[in-house]
């Protein structure tokens, strides 16, 4: 059967690279291993929430399968530049090709720019995509579990965290967000976009704070349409939220990072305890 939805024919287009690609892992991650030292990105998370306050991971991003274009001709630079001065502490930058109009060239750029920790956002399913992720400059990279089975959420996050990235785990529901756990995620994100339908429920990373330990880093994705919404994640739990297309679409992106900033994180989320990691 075809894929049906957007999540099917991105994950297929990568798993099919990622099974064409014959380059020599070893070398890759002597490769990775050789960069000079990721910024670190957990560190700038907890910097704003150690104040009392939320952290924006703000989001470069050209365009989304669902939406379009929201700024096809973007200076990454002069982007990461303007988000920087707002008082974001990490970058999120989209380098997926296909799907997303993105790139390494947009990730490095943006780096340059600024002195924040960056994300690469993008669909990893191999090895070989966190050594690139490292390669091309990124300070941490995304594992979506509703992409990966158990034992790739394991071995990806820890490749990724021996090559001295941090590893943001994306769940969607409670129970993802137990796998997260399970693979050693110390960074787990709750994304609010059904990566089925690309569809925003708003209402879904508070539902599932209570499922993230005090000890987990949490951090909420997409749905975040100004500061009320920023302020009620902040109220359930979030040390971050990761903004994108609100971010995109505003006319004074610097304002925009600053009025999402610094919400006060209450400190009533993590009733539930760490599994049992089995020593990782």
């Amino acid at each position: 059967m075809p894929p049906t939805t957007y999540l099917d024919t991105i994950l297929a287009a990568h798993r099919a690279r990622a099974a064409a690609d014959r380059r020599d892992l070893d070398a890759l991650v002597a490769a990775a291993a050789a960069m000079p030292a990721a910024r670190p990105f957990a560190d700038a998370v907890r910097s704003i929430p150690g104040a009392g306050g939320l952290a924006v991971i703000a989001e470069i991003k050209r365009r989304s399968p669902s939406k379009g274009a929201l700024d096809a001709a973007l200076d990454p630079g002069e982007v990461a530049s303007d988000y920087e001065a707002g008082g974001a502490a990490c970058l999120s930058v989209l380098t997926d090709g296909e799907f997303f109009g993105g790139s390494a060239a947009d990730l490095g750029a943006a780096r340059e720019a600024v002195g924040l920790p960056v994300l690469r956002k993008d669909f990893t399913v191999s090895a070989a995509d966190v050594c690139d992720a490292r390669i091309m400059g990124a300070d941490a990279v995304l594992l979506i579990v509703a992409a990966l089975s158990d034992g790739e959420l394991a071995e990806l996050g820890t490749l990724g965290r021996r090559l001295g990235m941090a590893v943001l785990v994306e769940a969607h529901d409670e129970a993802e967000v137990g796998r997260a756990l399970e693979s050693g995620a110390d960074l787990v994100g709750v994304n609010q976009r059904d990566l089925v339908t690309f569809e925003v429920d708003t209402d879904r990373a508070v539902r599932v704070a209570g499922t993230i330990p005090a000890g987990v880093l949490a951090v909420a994705e997409s749905g975040v349409a100004g500061p009320d919404d920023a302020a009620r994640l902040a109220g359930a739990g979030y040390e971050a939220v990761l903004v994108g297309e609100t971010l995109m679409r505003s006319g004074n992106r610097q304002a925009a990072v600053a009025a999402l900033a610094g919400h006060s994180v209450s400190r009533r989320r993590g009733q539930v305890p760490v599994p049992d990691q089995g020593g990782r």
